[in-house]
């Protein structure tokens, strides 16, 4: 029950962080993706559900998100290329904003899997190290790697030839900063979900025996 949950969320998240992509918010000098809003949240996700499920369940469930990404590119994609009814103006409106999903949704799942897969090793590596100690270093680890090989890729596909070069420095660096901020913060909320998880688990197990 509480995997489906997580599982859900994580794809909700997803899905979220791909649609709002489309919007530039002003931040500093430059400006970034509203994406940043939902997408670092799905590595946390991952991570708890790595640490409380296992690797195996982790990966399945990037794969998910995948396929669920893909699904909402191509009916948003079927839908814009439907005849609009007669007294319907704003075709112009769904293009601009929701036209450009298809390269967002491209540039995000390429990042996406690449960075994922790279979240769920390397903490997986580093609870092997660790011996399932240090939680905060293991989450801290992977996602600041994750992220920063998520970030650059993502920037460059989706937005070289939209902006300058000066432009999708500025959207990576302060990016990434964000990222750093949300990965250190979540920190205790790992801890939180992780152990009233792992309490749940062990009650059904009581249950069950």
């Amino acid at each position: 029950m509480y995997l489906i949950a997580l599982s859900m969320i994580f794809s909700t998240l997803l899905i979220t962080a791909n649609i709002t992509a489309v919007k530039i918010i002003e931040f500093g000098p430059g400006g970034i993706d509203a994406g940043i809003i939902a997408y670092p949240l799905t590595f946390l996700l991952s991570d708890v559900i790595s640490e409380v499920y296992g690797k195996k369940t982790a990966t399945k469930i990037i794969w998910f998100g995948f396929i669920t990404s893909i699904l909402m590119t191509s009916i948003i994609y079927i839908a814009g290329q439907l005849p609009s009814a007669s007294f319907w103006e704003d075709q112009s409106s769904y293009d601009t904003i929701l036209g450009a999903v298809p390269r967002i949704v491209i540039a995000s799942m390429v990042a996406y899997l690449i960075s994922q897969h790279h979240d769920v090793f390397a903490f997986d590596f580093w609870k092997k190290y660790t011996k399932g100690k240090y939680l905060w270093l293991r989450n801290n680890a992977s996602t600041l790697v994750s992220q920063a090989i998520d970030t650059v890729i993502f920037v460059i596909v989706a937005f070289f030839g939209v902006y300058n070069n000066s432009e999708l420095w500025d959207m990576i660096w302060m990016t990434y900063i964000i990222k750093l901020g949300v990965a250190v913060l979540d920190t205790p909320l790992i801890y939180l979900i992780v152990w009233k998880l792992k309490e749940i688990e062990k009650e059904n197990l009581r249950r069950n025996d």
